[in-house]
């Protein structure tokens, strides 16, 4: 389905059962979400999305602040009339869950960040995203895709699941460049969300996976025991795509947090 934005939404299950809302990281869309689709598709009333500029979202003008990502996952659930949700979110999907939860935190009943962080970034994260938008520039949104994504999963998932691997390389390889660079500007101004950690009061779930290079395990951890009564988990043989890369495993911890 699609809201007035032209968001690409995807609903999955009886709407009678309790809702929850997967927000993907960049540069990838809601087809990352599939085997966690399949799994809670019986017992509960699963939606994804694509982000603007992702996926089948379209771009627009492709000049979007985070706030405007959130205010997107808020006006989703609003056109699907959910009034409280459980909201997963991984590294981008992160920022976007914790700006949403800082603007109505009544929508949201459970919480599940997934290789994220809720700090804004410093001085050396915002030259990185210039010189990756520098790089998209110079050498084009391919070469960009093909050089992050073995940063963002493990070698034993890239050895393990070579060709499950390299139909991502190709189906992330044909992101628009603008929305690339967008989507990096975006990260780099997003507010800094940590003093929203400790005021944090639904269950919340924090996993990580144990080969993550963005967001080590000890990061997540320690923003972990800042919210209270969250439970952490490391993943094991997943990098910063945990969920995608060991999704039985993950798909156990999210299903029993749900059934608490």
């Amino acid at each position: 389905m699609q809201n007035d934005s032209l968001l690409k939404i995807f609903c999955y299950g009886n709407r009678t059962n309790p809702p929850i809302i997967f927000v993907h990281g960049f540069p990838f869309d809601n087809s990352m979400w599939s085997a966690q689709v399949a799994a809670l598709k019986d017992s509960h009333f699963v939606i994804t999305y694509d982000i603007r500029g992702l996926g089948g979202s379209p771009i627009g003008d492709g000049q979007f602040p985070m706030h405007m990502f959130a205010d997107d996952l808020l006006n989703i659930l609003d056109s699907l009339s959910i009034k409280s949700t459980a909201v997963c979110g991984l590294s981008m999907g992160g920022y976007i869950s914790l700006a949403a939860f800082e603007k109505e935190p009544s929508r949201f009943s459970k919480l599940i960040l997934c290789d994220t962080r809720a700090d804004a970034d410093d001085n050396a994260a915002k030259s990185k995203r210039a010189m990756n938008i520098k790089n998209i520039n110079a050498y084009g949104g391919v070469r960009f895709v093909q050089n992050f994504l073995p940063l963002c999963t493990s070698e034993d998932f890239r050895v393990n699941n070579s060709d499950y691997y390299n139909s991502l390389l190709e189906r992330y390889s044909s992101v628009n460049e603008r929305s690339l660079k967008a989507c990096q500007l975006a990260m780099m101004g997003r507010a800094d969300y940590s003093h929203l950690i400790s005021k944090i009061d639904i269950p919340t779930l924090v996993i990580c996976g144990e080969h993550d290079g963005f967001t080590p395990p000890e990061f997540m951890k320690n923003m972990a025991a800042q919210i209270k009564g969250s439970e952490y988990h490391t993943i094991p043989n997943a990098g910063h795509l945990a969920p995608l890369e060991n999704p039985d495993y993950t798909n156990n911890l999210i299903i029993d947090f749900l059934n608490a």
